[in-house]
């Protein structure tokens, strides 16, 4: 006998990226995390937050965070849906938008929690993978016309970003939401929030966990057209971001001079990082995200994988079709890019030409 739903056990869990047990000499490029520090003015909030208040409830929708999220993104702040982190998100519109007898279409590969969570409601999936470029697939996507499309752009592992006019196109093609997920949207060239306005089935999500450097904190926003709003809100929990990430996290979206001088850091050293593996021989496709999707030699990304590790460099290597011959490799510091690339020589994976 089992006490769980039967899709619950047949089901596999979502699995994060390698946390080692200490970072002292470990160049840590496995999980797309900022490599610089979070915004003065939010780690001054932290220092000066009145712990007390932590006996109290906190504001349920978050307010002066919403209203800091609608200023600095120029969105009205009655449509900005706070999350404990943007998987948060996807967990509300799951419960809202899937289940049984409801199918949830989303490209592969891809950030793998759009599959758990629909899975976890109990829908029909419908994985359709990427063309031969790792573009996002526009027309089989439209084709599944499901009750949930997501949408990572720039997707990850692989990088790719569409433009609005085609995420406007896919939208109008479907009858069921369209969920873009703009977690490294800081690192692109577009954005889709305009859509939101113009397309009434478009929800836009961000995350301060990768352009913010709050990723210890879990904090996250939907961008959602107020006709869809309210049924978002029911799935919600009740106090699902506590007032101390609200407080950091209302700082470091305020402090945009803070979060582009980070992005154009990562920006140049995206360029940098990719120049110096093309010139050991790998293939780096474009990206939009703080991370590159790279060939290694001999097509066993696994290998590479434990040879990087060998040398104190952590880097993402997925068991999927398709990717069994790349890595994907967070954007660090310059020093972090030359200790990648020392190990990546030393590990005989590449020579310089």
């Amino acid at each position: 006998m089992s006490y769980f739903k039967d899709n619950i056990g047949s089901m596999s869990p979502y699995v994060p990226g390698e946390q080692p047990a200490g970072l002292s000499g470990v160049v840590k490029l496995n999980q797309n995390e900022n490599p610089y520090p979070p915004s003065p003015k939010a780690l001054k909030v932290m220092r000066d937050f009145d712990g007390e208040s932590l006996r109290l409830y906190p504001d349920p929708m978050v307010g002066r965070f919403c209203q800091a999220v609608a200023e600095a993104l120029s969105v009205p702040v009655d449509w900005v849906l706070p999350g404990d982190g943007s998987d948060d998100l996807i967990v509300m519109i799951a419960r809202a938008a899937a289940g049984p007898g409801r199918t949830v279409a989303y490209p592969v590969p891809t950030f793998p929690f759009y599959q758990t969570q629909a899975q976890i409601e109990g829908s029909r999936c419908e994985a359709v993978p990427v063309t031969q470029d790792y573009r996002l697939p526009l027309e089989e996507l439209a084709n599944a016309n499901a009750a949930v499309t997501f949408v990572a752009n720039p997707n990850s592992p692989t990088g790719a970003t569409a433009s609005a006019d085609e995420l406007a196109w896919l939208a109008g093609k479907l009858d069921g939401l369209l969920v873009v997920d703009e977690a490294y949207a800081d690192f692109a060239d577009g954005h889709a929030l305009d859509l939101v306005a113009s397309c009434p089935n478009v929800i836009v999500l961000r995350t301060l966990s990768k352009g913010y450097s709050l990723a210890g904190l879990r904090v996250g926003f939907g961008i959602v057209p107020p006709k869809l709003m309210d049924s978002l809100i029911k799935t919600k929990a009740i106090y699902n971001v506590g007032p101390l990430p609200a407080a950091v996290g209302a700082a470091a979206i305020a402090d945009q001079a803070h979060h582009m001088s980070c992005v154009n850091k990562i920006c140049a050293q995206r360029v940098f990082l990719s120049h110096e593996l093309e010139a050991r021989g790998s293939k780096v496709w474009p990206s939009g995200g703080n991370f590159v999707m790279v060939s290694v030699p001999r097509g066993d990304g696994r290998a590479a994988l434990e040879a990087l590790k060998q040398r104190n460099v952590l880097v993402r290597y997925f068991d999927k079709d398709r990717m069994r011959d790349k890595l994907r490799i967070s954007i660090g510091t310059e020093d972090d890019s030359r200790a990648l690339l020392a190990a990546w020589d030393d590990a005989g994976l590449g020579t310089r030409t």
